[in-house]
């Protein structure tokens, strides 16, 4: 992949990162309208366990900070994938409507995983 392209995808996650990350804490986006019960059920559920939001959004924000840098984003595109993966789960069974964002941040997570190919060549080894 051309170093530029990558660098600028790295760089448009870790920003997308960054700003979904930080909302978890500072509450600036508007909340999503329009959920179904049980999508709204279940993200209930997870706010009033005030670890699970924080801890994701300390993900996003150390992710979105490393991939900006470009230091340790090979670690932290691999850490972030079960967050990408987890919430496109969760919007293909409970709200399909607000699915865009989600697809978008693993789709950009899948194409960084990519470009860092050469990074995890001694992980995958046998």
């Amino acid at each position: 992949m051309n170093s530029k392209v990558f660098m600028v995808i790295r760089i448009i996650l870790g920003l997308l990162l960054l700003v979904f990350g930080l909302n978890k804490f500072l509450n600036f986006l508007p909340a999503p309208e329009g959920m179904s019960e049980e999508a709204g059920a279940y993200f209930g559920a997870l706010m009033s366990a005030k670890v699970i939001p924080h801890l994701v959004g300390i993900v996003e924000v150390l992710a979105g900070l490393a991939l900006i840098l470009n230091k340790y984003g090979a670690l932290m595109a691999l850490i972030l994938m079960s967050v990408s993966v987890n919430a496109v789960l969760f919007h293909i069974n409970l709200d399909p409507e607000g699915i865009g964002p989600a697809l978008a941040v693993l789709i950009l997570n899948i194409v960084v995983l990519y470009g860092y190919k050469d990074k995890y060549k001694d992980l995958l080894a046998g």
